[in-house]
């Protein structure tokens, strides 16, 4: 992170957001209560004791941690910070939850840990001499705990030691990610870049002690473990492979070294996890942007689909009763967690009674782009005219990432102010094999807006969008594409909104978090130093002097992914130039977790489009 004191002035117009979209009442039951609708991650349960969980959720209008206890269908909120709590976890036994404090929400700090019953003692450090840093990783057992942190002295470090007494590290490297820890607490399975490409990690087993123990990687390809089986003594663990150019699973025997690939024929991406009795697992498919679960049985080989309810499956798991809880959501329906137990699905729960209206469901379409078909969804607002309207293409982040068939409370504010929204998975985008997320390798952003002007040529062609109405729109990568836009297509926009966007990509790398650096020379293929031509070809403010559209760009004063120096620096050029930029400014970090922050942002987006594109001003 960088020490430099911020400078005193501020560039860029603070966007004045009209008080009506705020107090508009049908506004006020569209937008603004879907995003203080209550969203909640899927519970986490403890190993030894079920009726224990964990989860977050924004329930409050900022996202905290709570405790579920199922046995008294008592809930309970843990954390109550300003700028919301994500990071959770949840002992093997059910007696302390575990939770990350971070300053101000710019993801740096420590794990912290406090009783799961209420009033049985204040937090407290979690584990003793681990540096502050960024989270990458935790596994909490019975008697030991393993975490994953990454800081700019030290990069990426595993420490392992007993709850609440001292750590020791037992791994250190520029980047990795902390996996999971075996059943029996002997093992650790982590991914590791130490051959330079953190794309395509590897994976190594080590003990509790830092004893190596094995060793698995696939050249050029990454190898993602997914969990160690229930039982005490087992050494398989399930992995994710790409090797036949999409993910899919196999198991690896750690004690025998034997590798068993499973042979599950559907299309897709496969993830999984174990049933709780190690006897199956469940499969979870993402397939054109739905999911869909099913369980395989090991020793049959035997693939039964489980009955849930179409759309995105956010996270899935299997229960000791054989039934499964998931995250769901569609475009057109709020999220829940549900519940499938083979024959029946419902509804389990929702955090709160908070529960945001319906939106309208997504149109697919595939259109051809130079490198191929590109997935896209088409949301159009109800009774809609004739003819070509204000369109929005919405650019999602990542940039290995996709839009889905989940709500969105984001896309679902722009139908609501009239607007047709469109949203592609660029070359780049995860759930369409290895080759189409990895096009953008040597070339990132300027690959993906050359799908973007094939889905546009596309819209205009059969009338649903025209040029004078169409903006770019997008958050974190896709803020960056946006701005990249702008730039580089200054014919085809007549405005663009830059959420927590890359902006001045040499600036952001020097800025930005240890693991961000490394995604950057893994797309790249080097640090700036080493590509500067590479780099000033991709970076929005290389093109700064063509901007033609007016443009707005939000802005966390807390980023570490998409850092202020960078923003600033790209408004203060095109101020220079004589562009009246407009910037919306919150002390938030890169992913907003206070639902008015959200608010804030979105308001200014609409506000902004109102007033540049369709008045004209």
């Amino acid at each position: 992170m960088s020490d430099r004191a911020p400078e005193e002035h501020k560039p860029g117009i603070d966007l004045a957001v009209p008080a009506a979209l705020f107090d508009d009442p049908a506004l006020e039951r569209g937008w603004r209560a879907r995003i203080r609708s209550a969203r909640m991650t899927l519970p986490a349960s403890a190993l030894d004791d079920p009726s224990r969980s964990v989860y977050a959720s924004n329930g409050s209008g900022t996202y905290e941690v709570y405790v579920w206890d199922r046995s008294r269908a008592e809930h309970r909120q843990v954390t109550d910070r300003p700028k919301g709590t994500v990071e959770a976890a949840i002992s093997a036994d059910g007696e302390h939850v575990w939770w990350f404090a971070d300053t101000d929400g710019d993801e740096f700090g420590h794990w912290m840990r406090e009783s799961f019953s209420a009033g049985e003692g204040a937090a407290e450090p979690a584990l003793a001499e681990i540096p502050d840093g960024y989270p990458s990783g935790i596994c909490v057992g019975l008697t030991t705990a393993v975490v994953g942190i990454i800081n700019d002295d030290d990069g990426f470090g595993i420490w392992a030691g007993k709850p609440g007494e001292d750590a020791r590290r037992i791994y250190a490297h520029e980047d990795g990610m902390l996996d999971c820890l075996s059943r029996d607490e002997t093992l650790v399975a982590f991914r590791h870049a130490e051959h330079g490409d953190s794309r395509n990690p590897g994976i190594r087993v080590l003990s509790p002690d830092g004893t190596s123990v094995a060793e698995q990687r696939d050249e050029g390809k990454p190898l993602n473990p997914l969990g160690w089986a229930p039982t005490a003594g087992d050494q398989r663990l399930l992995v994710q492979h790409e090797r036949n150019g999409r993910p899919e699973l196999l198991l690896w025997d750690v004690g025998t070294g034997t590798q068993t690939p499973l042979e599950i024929e559907l299309p897709g991406e496969l993830s999984g996890s174990w049933y709780p009795d190690g006897r199956a697992l469940l499969i979870v498919q993402n397939h054109a942007g739905r999911g869909q679960l099913h369980r395989y049985e090991l020793a049959s080989g035997a693939l039964e689909k489980l009955p849930t309810t179409p759309g995105c499956i956010s996270a899935a798991q299997a229960r000791p009763d054989g039934s499964v809880e998931y995250g769901w959501s569609s475009a057109a329906h709020p999220s829940a967690i549900r519940r499938c137990d083979g024959q029946d699905d419902e509804r389990l729960l929702d955090a709160g009674d908070a529960v945001g209206p319906s939106s309208v469901p997504v149109e697919d379409v595939w259109i051809d782009g130079p490198g191929g078909r590109i997935h896209t969804f088409i949301s159009r607002p109800e009774n809609l005219a004739d003819g070509p309207q204000p369109t929005v293409f919405y650019l999602h982040g990542g940039p290995h990432m996709a839009d889905e068939d989940r709500y969105d409370a984001m896309r679902a504010a722009w139908i609501d102010a009239g607007f047709v929204v469109v949203n592609l998975n660029y070359r780049g985008s995860s759930g369409y094999g290895q080759a189409w997320r990895d096009a953008i390798i040597g070339r990132p952003g300027l690959t993906e807006l050359e799908d973007l002007a094939a889905v546009q040529d596309w819209c205009d062609a059969r009338g649903i969008s025209d040029r004078p109405r169409s903006l770019v729109v997008g958050f974190s990568w896709g803020g960056y594409l946006s701005l990249l836009a702008v730039g580089t297509q200054p014919e085809r926009w007549a405005a663009g909104i830059a959420g927590v966007p890359i902006a001045d990509y040499v600036t952001a790398y020097e800025d930005e978090a240890p693991p961000f650096k490394a995604m950057d020379r893994a797309l790249f293929g080097g640090a700036p130093e080493d590509l500067p031509q590479r780099y000033a070809d991709s970076s929005p403010i290389t093109y700064s002097q063509q901007v033609e559209a007016p443009v707005l760009v939000l802005a966390g004063a807390n980023d570490p992914r998409c850092p202020i120096r960078q923003i600033d620096n790209y408004l203060r050029v095109l101020e220079a130039r004589g562009q009246r930029p407009h910037v919306c400014r919150d002390d938030a970090g890169h992913g907003p977790t206070v639902n008015e922050t959200v608010e804030k942002f979105t308001a200014a987006g609409i506000a902004f489009a109102q007033s540049h594109v369709l008045s004209g001003g």
